[in-house]
């Protein structure tokens, strides 16, 4: 679907429909009118036009009460697809879902240090390219492309400002992609993409304010307020990971000292690992160390239970910052959930100021690998049902 299309598409009220139906669906129209306190001749008629673009579809399944049965709207799931690509900082993953974040076709590719934003680009052309080759799914019906980038992102401008761990800065993400395919681009930094996800797909009900935090090879976090995610003024609300905890401790690939990415992502992990046990080949990786402690090295395992207590301590100064209704941590290094989860959230017993605060919801996220691919297909879904959450 062209570029131009998609935006014909939305109106507020269009949207304000669209989402109740997805949210509530099988709905009727009159339902539809009375919790939006839209006129029932105004929902008609938008429904009528969602119908005709093959968003809403209707099915006879409401009661009745002695007259005829109602109408009842459910999205038409299969009517757009969304790619979501999840850019780096070591692979390059792409998707393709319908409107109900279903995963179609999946390409991949590993990234090649040392490299070039022209080689970058090259290489998110690519894995697009592969996906659509291998997708049977009527190309017509794409609404665009959600793109998930570590580091800083400009969201107006779709450019990648600083990608920290991949040494590149300035990528013109969303005009590249534009250019070659012809279709909406969105690009968020891979936190906030991840928050959205959440909030999207996780099954946290109506959280008004959640933080979503992504530990991995980086670390960051994405903001929702007030139903809202948040960027901040310059842009760069959530850098979790760039949070000082040592001002004396080890640089960090930002330049700063001491970084809570020093301490927990999976590559910090490794190192210290690698310390401990005298490994000084450097092949650990986080997963290694995962492994060591499951198979019974106690030095493994109180590394781990040392990790999440620095995780605790972080989460604990986010509480007190933000305040949120729920946090949800996800990345690959929440794969050692049960080694780092019980120190963390004792930390947050320990050190949070109130008791109200302390039953503050931390959980690990039930997306799993899929958090951050299915932020960046939400980044296009927003658009399409909820344009309201995407400014903040």
């Amino acid at each position: 679907m062209q570029r131009g299309t998609f935006q014909l598409m939305k109106s507020v009220n269009k949207s304000i429909i669209l989402n109740k139906i997805r949210t509530a669906e099988p709905i009727s129209r009159a339902q539809i009118a009375k919790e939006t306190s839209l006129t029932p001749p105004t929902v008609s008629s938008i429904v009528k036009e969602l119908m005709e673009q093959g968003l809403v579809r209707e099915s006879v399944l409401g009661n009745s009460s002695g007259g005829r049965k109602p109408t009842m709207l459910h999205i038409n799931t299969d009517a757009f697809y969304v790619i979501g690509v999840d850019a780096g900082p070591e692979n390059v993953e792409c998707v393709l879902t319908d409107l109900t974040g279903t995963i179609l076709q999946r390409t991949s590719k590993v990234l090649e240090n040392p490299l070039t934003n022209e080689q970058f680009l090259a290489d998110l052309k690519e894995t697009i390219f592969a996906l659509l080759q291998s997708s049977e799914a009527d190309q017509e019906k794409i609404i665009g492309i959600g793109v998930a980038m570590h580091g800083v992102v400009n969201v107006n401008t779709g450019t990648s400002l600083i990608a920290p761990i991949l040494n590149l800065r300035n990528i013109p993400i969303k005009e590249v992609l534009e250019e070659e395919f012809n279709l909406a681009v969105k690009v968020e930094n891979d936190a906030r993409a991840m928050a959205l996800g959440e909030s999207w797909f996780g099954g946290h009900g109506d959280a008004d304010s959640m933080v979503a935090v992504n530990i991995g090879r980086g670390v960051g976090a994405g903001i929702v307020m007030n139903g809202k995610l948040y960027h901040g003024a310059q842009g760069i609300a959530g850098e979790f990971g760039h949070m000082t905890i040592d001002i004396n401790g080890e640089e960090c690939e930002c330049g700063n000292r001491g970084c809570l990415q020093t301490f927990v992502s999976g590559t910090a992990i490794a190192k210290r690992a690698e310390k401990q046990l005298k490994e000084q080949n450097g092949n650990l990786t986080g997963k290694d160390v995962f492994d060591l402690a499951e198979s019974g090295s106690q030095s493994c395992v109180d590394l781990l239970e040392e990790t999440g207590h620095v995780i605790g301590v972080g989460l604990t100064n986010l509480i007190h910052l933000i305040n949120p209704g729920e946090i949800v941590l996800g990345g690959g290094v929440m794969k050692s959930e049960k080694f780092l989860m019980p120190a963390a959230l004792a930390a947050i017993q320990q050190k949070v100021l109130t008791p109200d605060a302390r039953e503050t919801h931390v959980t690990v996220s039930r997306l799993g690998d899929e958090a951050t691919l299915l932020g960046a297909v939400s980044l296009l879904l927003v658009e399409l049902f909820d344009p309201v959450m995407q400014i903040g």
